[in-house]
C-alpha cells in the first residue's frame, strides 16, 4: 500500500515530462527546436515530434499566407500634387532561421513593422516617378507590380516573401480636394466651350451650305421658268402671227375688242383723248378699217327672197 502511494506521484510525473517531450507541427505552421536560445533544428513538416524536456522548446510560426494593411501615407508624383495613398500586402515566412534571427523574439509583430516600412518606401520611391495623372488612373497595376518587386527584394533579409501588393486609396488630402474641383471644374466648363464653339461653327457652314444650295436650286428653277416662259411666248407670238397671217384684219379687230375691254373695264372709267384718235377706229367703222374713210357696204345675208340687205351705216 505505501509503496502504491509512492508510485502514483512518480507515474504523474513520468507521464508529464513525457508529454512535455512530444509536440505536434500542424500542416500550415513551420516550428524551430531551441536549446537555450539557440536553434537544434527546424520541423516545417507536419506530424509529432520530440524534443528534450526543460531543456528544449519549441516556435512555431505561421505558414499560411498573411495580410498586411499599411497606414495611409502623402507621397509627391512628379508634377508635385501631394496624394494620400495607403495598400495592402500579401506575404508569408519563406526562410523561417532567417526570420527568427531578423525578428527575434517579437515574431509576427515586428514583422509587420518592418515590412510595413519597406512596403511604404516602396510606394514613395514607385509613385515619386510617375505623374499624378497616371497614379490617379484606372490601370496601375504596372506601378503597382514595381512596388512588390521593390519590397520582394528588400523583404528577403527578413525571410519574408512578399507574393503581392496592391494599392486600395489614391486620393488628393482634404485640403486640396476644393482646389482640385474647381480646377476640375473649369477644365470641364472650357471643354464644353470647345465643344459647343465647334458645334456652332458646324453649324454656320452646314447653314451656309444650305443657303447656297437653296440660292443655287432657286436660280436653277428660275432660269428654267424663264426658258419655259419664253417658249410659251414664243409659241404665243407664232400662233397670234399664223392667225395674223391668215387674217390680218379679223386680227386687228380683235386686239381692238381686248384693248377696249382692259381700257373700259370698271365704273368709274375715264378716258381723255382726241375724237379722231385711231383706238376708236373700230368704234366708227362698220368695217375695221382705221381712218375717216367712207364706209364700205357689207355683204348681207342672203335672205329667203334672193335679195341682198344693204349694208349698215357707219358709226
Amino acid at each position: 500500500m505505501a509503496r502504491s502511494i509512492y508510485l502514483l506521484p512518480a507515474l504523474v510525473v513520468a507521464l508529464g515530462v513525457a508529454a512535455s517531450s512530444l509536440f505536434t507541427v500542424d500542416e500550415r505552421e513551420k516550428a524551430l527546436v531551441l536549446q537555450f536560445g539557440e536553434l537544434i533544428r527546424v520541423q516545417d513538416k507536419p506530424g509529432l515530434y520530440f524534443k528534450v524536456p526543460l531543456v528544449q522548446n519549441v516556435v512555431k510560426y505561421d505558414d499560411r499566407i498573411l495580410s498586411l494593411p499599411t497606414q495611409p501615407i502623402e507621397v509627391t508624383p512628379l508634377d508635385d500634387r501631394r496624394l494620400v495613398v495607403d495598400a495592402f500586402a500579401r506575404w508569408r515566412i519563406s526562410d523561417v532561421v532567417t526570420f527568427r534571427q531578423a525578428v527575434g523574439v517579437e515574431g509576427i509583430r515586428l514583422a509587420e513593422t518592418r515590412l510595413d516600412s519597406i512596403i511604404n518606401a516602396s510606394i514613395r520611391q514607385v509613385l515619386g516617378s510617375e505623374p499624378s495623372t497616371r497614379v490617379l488612373s484606372a490601370d496601375r497595376t504596372p506601378m503597382m507590380n514595381r512596388i512588390r518587386d521593390i519590397a520582394k527584394r528588400e523583404a528577403a533579409a527578413l525571410g519574408v516573401d512578399v507574393i503581392d501588393v496592391r494599392l486600395t486609396r489614391t486620393d488628393l488630402p482634404e485640403q486640396n480636394l476644393a482646389a482640385t474641383f474647381a480646377r476640375m471644374r473649369a477644365e470641364r466648363e472650357r471643354e464644353a466651350a470647345d465643344e459647343i464653339a465647334r458645334g456652332g461653327e458646324a453649324a454656320q457652314r452646314r447653314s451656309a451650305a444650305a443657303d447656297r444650295e437653296v440660292v443655287v436650286l432657286t436660280s436653277d428653277a428660275r432660269r428654267q421658268a424663264e426658258i419655259i416662259r419664253g417658249e410659251a411666248d414664243a409659241e404665243r407670238n407664232r400662233i397670234y402671227a399664223e392667225a395674223f397671217g391668215r387674217d390680218p384684219e379679223f386680227f386687228a379687230f380683235t386686239r381692238s375688242l381686248i384693248s377696249y375691254e382692259r381700257a373700259l373695264k370698271g365704273e368709274n372709267t375715264s378716258i381723255v383723248m382726241k375724237p379722231d384718235s385711231a383706238f376708236f377706229d373700230y368704234l366708227r367703222s362698220d368695217q375695221g378699217i382705221a381712218g375717216d374713210a367712207p364706209a364700205r357696204p357689207a355683204t348681207g345675208a342672203t335672205g329667203s327672197t334672193g335679195t341682198t340687205a344693204p349694208a349698215a351705216p357707219a358709226q
